[in-house]
C-alpha cells in the first residue's frame, strides 16, 4: 500500500521545483522542520533560509521551530530577536555593535532584547507574505491570512489576519478544539494516517475520533 509522499525527499511534486518538503533543506542547527512540512517559493525554495528567516544570529540562540503538516506560502518572513533593539534608551540605535570606541557603552548586565524562540505547532497553514514576529507561538491546526503581521501568539485552531493580526473566528468550538489537539493525528504513523484520509479531511471529529 502508498503511504503518501517520501518525507525526506527535497521535491515531493514531479516535474516541479518551487515546492520543497522543508526540513530537508535546512543547514542552520537554530531551525527545526517537522516531517511533511512543505514551503513554496514562486522563486527558489532552496532559499529559504536566508530569504524568509531574517535577523537569526546564533550568538542570540534563540530558535525556529516548526511542526509537522505546515503549509508556509512564498513571501512568508520569520523575524526573530536580532530584529530587535532597545527602546528604553533615549536612543534606539545599537552603538555598541560598531566597535571603535562605541563597545563601550555594552555592559553585562545590557541584554540584548529577547522574545524567545519562534514556535509553529503541526498543521498550520501560513499564507502569502506573511510576516511573523519574534518570540511567536502560533497553534496547532492555526490559519494566518495573506499578508498578516503576526505580533502575538495564536491560539490553537484560529484564523488571524491583518496587520497587527487580530482574531477573526475560531476554526471550532472550544469543546471541538479539545477533542483535536486529545486526538494530535499529525503524532499517528503515517500509514495509520494515510489509512485514514477521508476522516482528516472531512469534519467528522466524531469518526476521527474513534480510530
Amino acid at each position: 500500500m502508498l503511504i503518501g509522499p517520501n518525507p525526506n525527499t527535497k521535491f515531493p511534486l514531479d516535474h516541479h521545483r518551487k515546492t520543497v518538503f522543508l526540513k530537508n533543506i535546512i543547514t542552520r542547527e537554530n531551525i527545526e522542520v517537522g516531517d511533511y512540512t512543505y514551503y513554496d517559493d514562486l522563486v527558489d525554495p532552496l532559499d529559504f533560509e536566508n530569504k524568509s528567516v531574517l535577523y537569526h544570529f546564533d550568538f542570540i540562540g534563540d530558535k525556529l521551530i516548526i511542526g509537522k503538516f505546515c503549509a508556509i506560502a512564498s513571501g512568508v518572513k520569520f523575524m526573530m530577536n536580532g530584529s530587535n533593539h532597545e527602546i528604553n534608551p533615549i536612543s534606539t540605535y545599537p552603538f555598541a555593535i560598531f566597535d571603535n570606541g562605541w563597545e563601550k557603552i555594552h555592559t553585562p548586565e545590557k541584554k540584548y532584547p529577547y522574545k524567545g524562540d519562534t514556535v509553529i505547532g503541526n498543521d498550520v497553514w501560513i499564507g502569502y507574505d506573511a510576516t511573523i514576529m519574534p518570540g511567536v507561538k502560533i497553534g496547532h491546526g492555526s490559519i494566518i491570512a495573506t499578508r498578516s503581521v503576526v505580533t502575538k501568539d495564536v491560539p490553537d485552531y484560529s484564523t488571524v489576519g491583518g496587520n497587527p493580526a487580530r482574531l477573526v473566528r475560531k476554526r471550532f468550538d472550544d469543546k471541538v478544539i479539545e477533542r483535536l489537539l486529545n486526538i494530535a493525528w499529525w503524532n499517528w504513523d503515517i500509514d495509520k494516517i494515510t489509512a485514514n484520509l477521508h476522516l482528516i479531511s472531512s469534519v467528522d471529529v466524531d469518526g476521527l475520533e474513534s480510530v
